[in-house]
């Protein structure tokens, strides 16, 4: 198997996980990028209010995501891309968080997905003062992209999965996570608890 992955970011309109307003997609083959794509989301209802303060980080302002499709619309799109691929992503937790709350909110399924934590490997590979995406990025040859614009931050992802990989010597993720101890997580919908 070799190092294939589709890297993710999503930038949110506000503190809500639900409240994606942006993704970035790159396809990475055998070790190689070899796509990238990204679009605008329209954030769903109750979670489509914008703040300054992530206007400021991202730059996406409600305007520019007025007519863009929904999250329910969009998934599919989603889907089709990553192609059950394991997704990576920079501090994991959230990207995977996005999707989740964004689903539940809609009231559609929570795809199932691997996926691996680039901050998490980071922190196994180098020995940095700071393990934000752009420091990480550098330490891995990665540089002067445009943070937190997300097609450029999942970039910056693959970059770094593709470079600690071959530090560590690994054909591919599952390999990779076995020789740099950091976990490969499963995405999935919370299943009830009987009671």
């Amino acid at each position: 198997m070799p190092l294939d992955f589709t890297a993710i970011d999503f930038e949110t309109a506000n503190g809500s996980a639900a409240s994606a307003c942006s993704v970035g997609l790159v396809k990475v083959r055998d070790g190689q990028v070899v796509d990238r794509i990204g679009w605008y989301i329209r954030p769903p209802l109750g979670h489509d209010h914008f703040v300054d303060w992530n206007i400021r980080i991202h730059g996406i302002t409600p305007e520019m995501v007025a007519d863009a499709p929904g999250w329910v619309e969009q998934l599919a799109d989603l889907v089709e891309y990553c192609d059950g691929d394991i997704l990576v992503a920079h501090n994991a937790g959230f990207d995977m968080g996005v999707i989740k709350a964004a689903c539940l909110a809609t009231g559609i399924t929570v795809p199932q997905y691997r996926y691996m934590c680039s901050l998490q490997l980071a922190r196994k590979t180098y020995h940095l003062d700071s393990y934000r995406l752009p420091s990480v990025a550098m330490a891995a040859g990665f540089e002067d992209f445009a943070h937190h614009d997300a097609v450029a931050d999942s970039e910056a992802c693959a970059a770094i999965m593709i470079h600690a990989a071959d530090r560590y010597g690994a054909i591919d993720l599952v390999e990779l996570s076995e020789l740099a101890s950091v976990r490969l997580s499963l995405l999935q919908h919370p299943v009830a608890l009987a009671g």
